[in-house]
């Protein structure tokens, strides 16, 4: 009948319009998350009166398609409509800043399961329907759950801006920061008891969590009790660290989420940060004008020695300072992940 033609007209122009924003959306995210598009949030003028805009042309252009023109005129408003959600979709992603990547790859995984879930309704497919409601759901609920662990809302991710390193907190320099080698690190770790690794992106883009493990074995040996933190939003997509650290063997009853390790910390002898910044930022919880403030962080600071391991002293995705650094029990070894913990292991060993 009428309305079952109706009903599928909807389908497809919804399909079209989620599919090519969740298409062009994604290659943004990637581009980020690959280094070729700068990660810092890009805030065009006026970018929510044109996203708005391009929302009501792509209404306009639907209508357009499915009831108001036939033949060559309703096929170019159907070919508008792909462009109009392919650009919005790139207008939706640009400003949001890499920290919040996530969020972002776990809600464009939901909009592609509501694509899909469309297609099926379009071809008749039941299978294809309940599988694309299934992935939207999930996805949903993950970006829910993102959203809280770092205290802040979806409007305020979508929004964007958040990570252009000039809304507030202290940003100059840095003094009293002390650093370690490879072989001061050694000695630290050789007679500590309980010991906790911190994965960040840092140690993804040196890969270095096959040689973590191996210095955790090395100091398990020596009676050491080994566990990891991990941070819901460490990484730059969902489960990013659970996965590395997966492929290293890491035992899965060693690895602790946030909630469950934070109120350890105070009670561990070293705490080794592998290329995590903004996940274990003090001025989080110590400084109320800080981008940042009221985020979840690992409490690593807490630890009686902190070996934040990092190739400088630059900013996170946040662009703020990092107080952690100057801290009296904190020691920076600057370097390479992977390099730095293989001396260290090398040192270990020949002990």
């Amino acid at each position: 009948g009428e309305s079952a033609a109706i009903t599928w007209t909807v389908a497809v122009m919804l399909s079209v319009f989620i599919g090519a924003i969740t298409l062009t959306g994604s290659l943004v995210a990637m581009g980020k998350l690959s280094g070729k598009i700068p990660g810092k949030p890009l805030l065009l003028p006026a970018r929510h009166f044109l996203s708005l805009a391009l929302l009501g042309a792509a209404v306009y252009c639907s209508w357009q398609a499915g009831w108001g023109a036939e033949g060559a005129s309703a096929q170019k408003s159907l070919y508008a409509l792909v462009a109009i959600a392919g650009l919005l979709g790139v207008l939706s992603v640009i400003p949001i800043g890499g920290a919040d990547m996530p969020v972002v790859v776990s809600l464009l995984n939901s909009y592609s399961g509501l694509a899909a879930s469309m297609a099926g309704f379009v071809i008749g497919n039941s299978l294809l329907i309940t599988a694309g409601a299934l992935v939207g759901a999930a996805g949903l609920i993950l970006t829910g759950l993102m959203c809280r662990a770092m205290n802040r809302s979806l409007a305020n991710v979508l929004v964007g801006g958040f990570g252009d390193g000039d809304g507030g907190g202290d940003t100059s320099e840095y003094e009293n920061v002390k650093s370690a080698s490879p072989e001061e690190a050694a000695m630290i770790l050789e007679t500590a008891e309980k010991v906790v690794f911190v994965p960040g992106y840092g140690m993804a883009v040196a890969q270095a969590q096959h040689v973590v493990k191996q210095l955790a074995q090395e100091l398990e040996e020596r009676n050491a009790e080994i566990s990891y933190a991990i941070h819901p939003v460490a990484g730059r997509m969902p489960g990013h660290m659970n996965v590395l650290l997966a492929e290293a063997d890491v035992p899965y009853e060693q690895l602790f989420e946030m909630e469950r390790i934070n109120s350890d910390f105070r009670d561990i002898d070293v705490a080794v940060i592998i290329g995590a910044n903004d996940v274990v930022n003090p001025a989080a919880i110590e400084d109320p004008a800080s981008p940042i403030a009221g985020m979840p962080i690992l409490n690593a600071f807490e630890a009686r020695t902190v070996l934040m391991i990092k190739r400088s002293l630059s900013p996170g995705y946040a662009g703020i300072k990092n107080p952690l650094f100057e801290r009296e029990n904190c020691l920076m070894c600057f370097g390479d992940g992977k390099e730095f913990l293989v001396e260290t292991l090398s040192e270990l060993q020949s002990n």
